[in-house]
């Protein structure tokens, strides 16, 4: 397959200062290497930087960085477009903001394709806010309710191309939910795995099920990985840690899975904050997740020491 690097170096939309290091982390850790020795083509096409736009302002005021946000969005929109044509974007972030832009590009792409797309969403939080109902005002809260097509973004953030239906979101790992979050998502068709559902059942059964709809309809399937969604033991190098999170292995399982059914044509890495990080293990982490998910099998683990 056919890799493509972008770097996001995007901490606009989340209140830690840290993430606009992230794409570097992951380079240093060996994202390159990791996928070249897995026998695929390899491209870096560099970090993208944020469009100067000036959108109206929001009633609600503690809404931050409207303008950049907006501005990355419209950058990260156009090149998910763009390179999703003939490979496999990877986007390095960068704060989880850039999922707005990243899926309503590849949401673009594939409906000029005429085939759905589907989004697998890892993460502790559901990051369907929107400008009225976040109360923090960091807009990595809003990107899912962005891209299902939710009232109140218009004129404030880009107009869509193509949303993303919520029957096609499955979200996995979940368990910090803000009250308003959990009200919207009440009125939709989004799945939701929460860890108590994890802990029930298993992840492979959780994820069995929606891998089968997606191959069932053809599909497109972005993945979109938080480093919230591990446990803060394995993964430390984020702003917004919830406990109880996934484990090492289920990580790994999941990533195993997804190359199996052989669905994913896109990724996102994010929210990886390196001024939290203990001697870039969880940069390191992140590259040996996104190895399983393009083809290395637990065998071929290699040994480290931290």
């Amino acid at each position: 397959m056919h890799c493509k690097l972008i770097g996001v170096p995007l901490q606009d939309g989340a209140s830690q200062l840290g993430c606009e290091m992230g794409p570097s982390a992951l380079r240093t850790a060996g994202i390159v290497t990791a996928l070249s020795e897995l026998g695929h083509t390899v491209s870096d096409l560099g970090n993208l930087a944020p469009l100067s736009v000036d959108p109206p302002a929001h009633p609600n005021a503690t809404v931050r960085n409207l303008p950049l946000i907006r501005g990355w969005i419209e950058a990260i929109a156009e090149a998910a477009y763009r390179e999703s044509v003939d490979g496999m974007p990877i986007f390095l972030g960068g704060d989880h903001a850039l999922s707005a832009g990243s899926v309503s590009g590849i949401a673009r792409r594939a409906t000029e394709e005429g085939r759905p797309l589907f989004v697998l969403w890892l993460d502790a939080h559901t990051d369907f806010h929107t400008l009225d109902s976040t109360r923090s005002g960091n807009l990595h809260g809003v990107p899912v309710a962005y891209f299902t097509g939710q009232p109140g973004f218009s004129p404030y953030l880009p107009d869509l191309a193509a949303t993303v239906p919520a029957t096609h979101v499955c979200m996995i790992g979940i368990r910090s939910v803000d009250p308003a979050e959990r009200a919207a998502l009440a009125r939709t068709e989004v799945t939701v795995h929460d860890m108590r559902a994890i802990d029930e059942h298993g992840v492979a059964a959780l994820l069995r099920g929606f891998l089968a709809e997606v191959s069932a309809a053809n599909g497109l399937l972005h993945v979109s990985l938080d480093v919230d969604f591990l446990d803060p033991a394995v993964g430390p190098a984020v702003g917004t840690t919830v406990p109880g999170g996934a484990t090492f292995r289920e990580a790994h399982l999941v990533m195993e899975m997804l190359h199996d059914s052989g669905l994913v044509t896109s990724l996102d890495l994010v929210e990886l904050n390196p001024f939290l990080d203990e001697r870039g293990r969880t940069a390191i982490l992140l590259v040996d997740l996104t190895a399983s998910l393009m083809g290395r099998k637990v065998m071929d683990r290699p040994t480290r020491s931290y």
